[in-house]
């Protein structure tokens, strides 16, 4: 099935729980906490590391769960269909740093397109944020393209010891 038209999706923020379970592979457990069900494949092996590294954030400051990665939940569907947050709250300067992945099975149905509008709208309607961010692997081409088209310039690129090179593309959140 094909559907050309622009899935409705929202983020919906995990708790500390939810992450510890996620980290731990424990499907079961991060149903039981989540405030929506996920699958086997956010409990997977792809998706562990982020899970990981939004324990030690969120355990550190409770605070930032609200802005870190969260579901991207097909509200008709009532559907996981991937994970979509910012890498944490604002930084001292305004700037929040974007990430998004959808599942491969949901892939090519706009729904990295969806999270992206909704993580956009989400930094121009807060006061505290002047910037966005998001960091592209070279290959990425389909990631360029998207990012391209919200108005996203290249102002540099960086080494992640986990995700190897990447291209950082910034755009001002006043032009969203």
């Amino acid at each position: 099935m094909t559907d050309h038209r622009r899935p409705e999706v929202r983020i919906v923020h995990l708790t500390g729980p939810a992450f510890h379970a996620l980290a731990r592979g424990n499907l079961a457990a991060a149903n039981a906490v989540s405030p929506v069900p996920v699958s086997a494949y956010f409990a997977g092996p792809d998706w562990r590391g982020v899970w990981q590294m939004r324990c030690r954030q969120v355990d550190e400051d409770p605070a930032s769960a609200a802005w870190v990665t969260g579901v991207i939940w097909d509200e008709p569907r009532q559907l996981a269909v991937g994970r979509a947050g910012y890498h944490g709250p604002p930084d001292p300067s305004g700037m929040v740093e974007i990430g998004y992945a959808v599942e491969p099975v949901h892939r090519r149905r706009g729904y990295a397109r969806a999270a992206l509008e909704a993580l956009l709208r989400r930094a121009a309607d807060e006061p505290r944020v002047r910037t966005v961010r998001v960091t592209i692997s070279p290959d990425n081409l389909a990631s360029y393209q998207l990012a391209s088209q919200y108005g996203f310039v290249e102002i540099g690129e960086q080494w992640d010891d986990e995700d190897g090179l990447g291209i950082i593309y910034e755009v001002a959140a006043g032009q969203l």
